[in-house]
């Protein structure tokens, strides 16, 4: 994916269903000024990635979503940053990745079956995949970055165009 497809397909992100990238950016300043996310801006986060699972991050309790969410700022290590979120109710690689990709949107994208499936066609990857643990996160995201630092466009970015890549392009249906 080059330059010219990030910016094609980050116009046919708007038609999608994907994570709103404005409510992702707010999600992240607050978390950067308030050093934590609490369980209430966590189900909004995972509202927003995938609304039949976002009510398990109410069983969190509100102390260790916040503490867990810090505990996040202070790795640098993309595996433990999603293995921590992971560690939450409701939190799965996919939706923990919206919270990695609103923290700091240069160097991390929201990840799930499209981005992987774009990964695939573009040659990145092999083989398909329907659910995404920490490590299948790091897999992902080496050539989203990739693709970003070639392209000159964000981390997130790449990755919202990788989505919309595949909206556009797959034939039948997504499972």
């Amino acid at each position: 994916m080059d330059g010219d497809e990030v910016s094609e397909y980050l116009d046919v992100y708007s038609e999608t269903q994907g994570v709103l990238p404005e409510k992702l950016e707010d999600y992240g300043e607050r978390y950067r000024e308030q050093g934590y996310l609490g369980r209430e801006q966590l189900y909004e986060i995972a509202y927003e990635s995938s609304t039949r699972s976002a009510h398990h991050v109410q069983d969190n309790p509100e102390e260790r979503c916040r503490q867990v969410t810090a505990n996040v700022l202070a790795v640098d290590d993309d595996f433990s940053k999603i293995a921590l979120i992971s560690a939450l109710k409701g939190f799965k690689a996919p939706t923990a990745s919206c919270v990695t990709a609103a923290l700091d949107p240069e160097r991390h994208a929201v990840v799930d079956t499209r981005v992987w499936a774009s990964l695939e066609r573009y040659g990145y990857l092999e083989g398909r995949k329907e659910s995404f643990d920490a490590d299948d996160y790091c897999t992902m995201i080496e050539p989203i970055r990739e693709i970003a630092e070639e392209s000159g466009y964000r981390v997130v970015d790449v990755g919202y165009a990788l989505f919309a890549h595949d909206y556009d392009v797959r034939e039948g249906t997504l499972h």
